[in-house]
């Protein structure tokens, strides 16, 4: 009776069900039948000795990541820098700001979305970034997204736990958001307005035990009502560039 190999199975199950957790768990679980496949692009399941270990930590870690570049960035040390889609004038010369430190010591990770993810990425193209999505590695969404796509795949690291073709629905970037709080050490949050979608990946790095910085805003500055509560919930406050280097 041939052993049933979990490698061959997770691959086959993960492009059955377009990378549902739920769909692929319950099917290993029962043992479903399944064939072999070639795969056009790299990929690692959580079988595999060279899985990455920062996503081990997570409650629902990734049974399998589809990925383009070096896996070996996530040894390195990881800062998440994320914030509005629809941000500031000042929300990209902060980022901008803040990535010209981190760079140093740091590879930027951040989920290639339109505002300050894109720009946490460009500023970080010389240096290191890893860029995690919510879709496959031949979707690229946004489509202004789309020279960031070539640049990180081809000399950083492009990640996602979808197969090829999977589109970029909507629920899957809440779910994407706890592979960016897993596979960085701390978090910047740049700019957030009250409710921003960018408290799903705060709320994932507190789960975690991990640090939460937010640069603040001033009175009435309705792009930063989300940092200004981070910081009154107990995120460390970022106020000048000298805070930064202290990361």
């Amino acid at each position: 009776m041939n052993t049933y190999n979990y490698r061959e199975a997770i691959l086959y199950f993960s492009v059955q069900f377009s990378g549902n957790w739920n769909s692929i768990a319950h099917a290993l679980h029962e043992k479903h039948p399944y064939a072999s496949l070639e795969y056009p692009v790299d990929f690692v399941t959580i079988v595999d000795d060279d899985y990455p270990s920062c996503f081990k930590t997570l409650r629902f870690p990734p049974w399998i990541l589809f990925y383009q570049g070096d896996l070996g960035l996530l040894d390195r040390k990881c800062i998440a820098v994320i914030g509005s889609r629809k941000c500031s004038p000042r929300g990209i010369s902060n980022t901008q700001k803040v990535i010209s430190v981190l760079k140093e010591k740091y590879v930027i990770v951040s989920g290639l979305a339109r505002g300050i993810d894109q720009e946490a990425h460009r500023c970080s193209l010389k240096t290191g970034t890893i860029g995690i999505i919510g879709c496959g590695l031949n979707q690229i969404y946004p489509r202004s997204s789309a020279r960031l796509y070539d640049a990180i795949r081809k000399n950083h690291l492009l990640l996602s736990e979808y197969p090829l073709n999977t589109p970029p629905l909507a629920h899957h970037f809440p779910w994407r958001n706890r592979l960016i709080a897993a596979a960085a050490d701390s978090l910047i949050v740049i700019e957030a307005r009250h409710k921003s979608g960018t408290m799903i990946t705060v709320n994932e790095m507190l789960n975690l035990s991990k640090q939460v910085y937010s640069l603040a805003g001033a009175f009435g500055e309705e792009e930063y009502a989300g940092c200004n509560e981070l910081i009154d919930n107990g995120a460390k406050m970022i106020l000048t560039l000298e805070d930064v280097k202290e990361i």
